[in-house]
């Protein structure tokens, strides 16, 4: 008999097997060869390994930390 604990951690699972579904899809443009905030070229490494990337490894953080700290009013 599963208890409060395993339903919660079973929808936790789902919750986190779908963030990773989306993450993990292809997105539907191709890597962009240069930054698209700094306009410096993006390294032929990032591009294999993270397709559709837009933004250099400095504006990316940025960017995330932007997001992290942003609070709509």
């Amino acid at each position: 008999m599963a208890d409060w604990i395993d339903e919660s951690q079973e929808y936790q699972l789902k919750i986190l097997e779908a963030q990773i579904s989306r993450a993990t899809r292809a997105p539907g443009h191709a890597s962009a060869l240069f930054c698209q905030d700094c306009d410096t070229a993006i390294p032929e490494q990032r591009r294999k390994i993270i397709p559709g990337v837009q933004r250099c490894i400095e504006c990316q953080e940025i960017n995330e930390l932007k997001r992290k700290n942003y609070h709509p009013v």
